[in-house]
C-alpha cells in the first residue's frame, strides 16, 4: 500500500499540472478603436498615425485603432472590451475572429509574444 501511494501521487501531480498548462484556450485578440469598442481587423492592419497638438508647440501620436489582447468581451463589431490589455503577454496564444478552424482560413496559427498579429482557433463569436 505505502509504496503505490508514493507512485501514484507523483503521477497525478503531473497530470493535474499538464491539463493545467497544455489545454489553455488561445486569449482574444481584436482591434478597438480609442472607446474600446471592437472594430474590423483590418483598421488595425493598415494603421495610420495621427497627430494632436501636445499644447507647447509639439504634436502627440495618437493611435485610433490598436489590438486589445485578452480580457472580456467578443468579437462583434461595436461590442465594448475591457480587463486586458494593449500589450500582448509573453508565451500567451492569441486568436482573431473567425471561431474554429480560423487558422486555416487566415493563414496559421501563431503564438503572440510580441505585437505581432497573433491566429488560431479560438470561441468567443
Amino acid at each position: 500500500m505505502k509504496r503505490s501511494a508514493q507512485v501514484t501521487a507523483p503521477l497525478l501531480a503531473a497530470a493535474a499540472l499538464s491539463l493545467l498548462t497544455g489545454c489553455r484556450r488561445p486569449q482574444m485578440q481584436r482591434c478597438v478603436d480609442e472607446n474600446n469598442n471592437v472594430v474590423d481587423d483590418s483598421l488595425c492592419k493598415n494603421e495610420t498615425v495621427q497627430q494632436r497638438p501636445d499644447g507647447h508647440g509639439g504634436f502627440i501620436p495618437i493611435f485610433p485603432y490598436r489590438y486589445y489582447y485578452g480580457g472580456w468581451g467578443g468579437y462583434g463589431l461595436g461590442t465594448p472590451v475591457g480587463g486586458g490589455g494593449y500589450v500582448p503577454a509573453p508565451g500567451v496564444s492569441y486568436t482573431t475572429r473567425g471561431g474554429f478552424g480560423s487558422s486555416f482560413a487566415e493563414g496559421g496559427s501563431h503564438s503572440s509574444s510580441s505585437s505581432s498579429s497573433g491566429h488560431g482557433s479560438g470561441a468567443g463569436e
